[in-house]
């Protein structure tokens, strides 16, 4: 018995939420303690740059101040209050990609992650409240060995107080 294809995986919920940014959820101020906290996890057992940790010597850097490892992530700490551990669980997922059909069996059950890149941009540093964002920016369909396969690109952009840009995260998820 073979399954017949289809024309296309692209949903109706696709196309109605493409380049449709979530609304800005935000982080709770990144005090320098949760920066040298982050080095030293990252770093360990090595002691981190004192760049992240020591502000008398992070003064006389070009960035006048102690700032973050790229790579820090202020929506990692739990969040408390009305968030609770699912919602901070959520804000560290950022928004899901919208339904590509239910997963089970048939074309377009299957997924994987297609990879990232993160670009970064301005530090993140102490006393700044980071903004996130998501939309699912892009798709692609074409035949592959699997059959027709999509490329779907979501696209989660981070900036702060300021409005400056921080990074900006683009995801690839494949479906067959």
């Amino acid at each position: 018995m073979t399954t017949e294809q289809p024309e296309t995986l692209v949903t109706q919920e696709m196309i109605d939420t493409r380049d449709k940014w979530s609304e800005p959820r935000k982080s709770w101020p990144v005090s320098a303690s949760d920066i040298r906290r982050w080095a030293q996890g990252v770093y360990w057992p090595e002691v981190p740059p004192r760049l992240y940790w020591d502000e008398e010597y992070a003064k006389n850097t070009k960035w006048g101040g102690i700032i973050a490892p790229e790579e820090f992530n202020p929506f990692a700490f739990p969040l408390e209050g009305a968030y609770g551990q699912e919602a901070a669980l959520a804000e560290v997922q950022g928004r899901p990609a919208p339904s590509t059909g239910t997963m089970g069996s048939g074309p377009g059950s299957n997924a994987m992650n297609g990879g990232q890149t993160i670009r970064y941009h301005a530090p993140i540093r102490p006393g700044d409240v980071i903004s996130t964002t998501s939309a699912l920016v892009d798709w692609n369909e074409r035949q592959t060995r699997l059959g027709l396969t999509m490329f779907v690109t979501n696209e989660t952009r981070w900036t702060n107080q300021n409005g400056e840009l921080v990074c900006v995260k683009t995801q690839v998820s494949i479906r067959y």
